[in-house]
């Protein structure tokens, strides 16, 4: 596996604004669209950058919304059994 590492400095405005330079919105798909989202999650210190797209939940297949229920619902009887003391 080849690993490729890029760092680019950019500075972060007054309000938060931070301006991804084009090469590495081109590279990502970041800005693709009418109305680009962007997933930003913190893990382990470090911030990481998505590509997001929003879908409306009508266009969602209903079987697929129920899978993901049945999935959270799963996890959180886990959470929940784990976390009582024993």
């Amino acid at each position: 596996m080849r690993l490729c590492f890029m760092t680019t400095v950019v500075p972060i405005t007054k309000r938060g604004a931070v301006t991804l330079p084009p090469a590495l919105r081109r590279k990502f798909g970041f800005g693709s669209g009418d109305n680009p989202l962007v997933l930003i999650e913190e893990r382990d210190g470090e911030i990481i950058l998505r590509p997001a797209s929003a879908v409306t939940v009508r266009d969602i297949p209903a079987q697929v919304i129920q899978t993901w229920m049945a999935e959270d619902e799963a996890g959180m009887r886990e959470f929940e059994s784990s976390a009582r003391p024993a």
